[in-house]
């Protein structure tokens, strides 16, 4: 899932919220901004069973197809606005090289996302993919040149052992290279969010997205010509194909919003309901039940996850 931890500047502590939007909210409109965001967390939910549910179709949709249209889908979300208002040229912004690194990065995230989805299920890939915020509190000292106290490095200690919980070798683990794949995936998409806190500071959300999809495109096509280009065959892997795309494109404008009129340690608390959901669905639909030692690590990735902010938050508040 994501956008959960983006950076404002290089002296401050890292800032857990999208660039240029603002941080003090109304109780009316926290509380609006909030449900936005558990919104989009279900819909992030349902976007990650559908991928799952589309690599067990007859014949299955690969992982990489079904990211495509997803990127395909949410891009002309963007695009058909922007024609009708005739600014195509404004989601272009200032083509600065964080830009192109944001789609880079993003687009190899969600092929390596979607790929450990199928992989592993919808549950465990998603807390995997979740460490994405954990991994820019651990960077941004060198990367953004931003200080973490002890409780951040605590807490970043805590998801690293819940990590490892997830990924090492145990009798129930069957795919361990799904595992290192979500966890791929978490990574690239924390430089993909450490390239958002760079390209923020003079570009529009819109644009920020824009490049994520067209780059991420453009990751496609590399993918494409390695591997063969093939579509879905069928209804039943288009209806799963399309609504992962839909779900998911809805999902980026309702977590937007959300950060737009709710404090973003709030929002990036609550956005960690996002793999909670998808692990009770893959429990409920496919029976993916993680073994004893990955809901130990789940747990530890919630805790951590949801502490981290609220921790970043109370520092900047004692700094002042």
């Amino acid at each position: 899932m994501t956008g959960q931890a983006l950076a404002k500047t290089r002296s401050r502590p890292i800032s857990l919220s999208i660039p240029g939007m603002h941080h003090h909210k109304s109780p009316n409109l926290s509380l609006r901004g909030l449900s936005y965001m558990l919104l989009a967390c279900v819909l992030f939910a349902v976007m990650a069973t559908c991928v799952y549910a589309a690599s067990l179709t007859q014949p299955p949709v690969a992982a990489a197809m079904v990211s495509f249209i997803r990127l395909s889908v949410n891009l002309s979300f963007l695009v058909i606005p922007a024609l009708w208002e005739r600014d195509l040229g404004g989601l272009f912004g200032d083509l600065r090289a964080s830009l192109w690194l944001r789609g880079l990065f993003g687009g190899v995230s969600l092929i390596l996302s979607f790929s450990s989805i199928q992989s592993i299920g919808p549950g465990e890939s998603t807390f995997l993919s979740a460490s994405s915020g954990i991994f820019v509190a651990a960077l941004s000292p060198w990367l953004l040149a931003q200080r973490n106290a002890l409780g951040d490095w605590l807490a970043i200690t805590g998801a690293v052992c819940g990590l490892y919980l997830l990924v090492h070798p145990q009798a129930e683990v069957t795919n361990l290279a799904g595992r290192l794949m979500g966890l791929s995936a978490g990574f690239l998409a924390a430089l993909a969010y450490l390239m958002i806190a760079r390209a923020g500071r003079s570009n529009p959300p819109r644009t920020i997205v824009f490049y994520f999809c067209l780059v991420g495109l453009m990751v496609h096509g590399l993918w494409f010509a390695s591997l063969g280009f093939r579509l879905p065959v069928g209804r039943e892997p288009w209806l799963w194909t399309l609504a992962a795309g839909a779900a998911g494109s809805i999902a980026q404008i309702y977590l937007t919003r959300a950060y737009q009129l709710a404090p973003a340690t709030l929002v990036s608390a609550v956005g960690y309901s996002a793999p909670v959901m998808s692990l009770l669905l893959g429990v409920v639909l496919f029976d993916k039940s993680p073994g004893p030692d990955a809901m130990a690590g789940c747990a530890l990735i919630l805790a951590s996850g949801v502490a981290l902010p609220f921790i970043s938050v109370r520092r900047r508040a004692s700094d002042r």
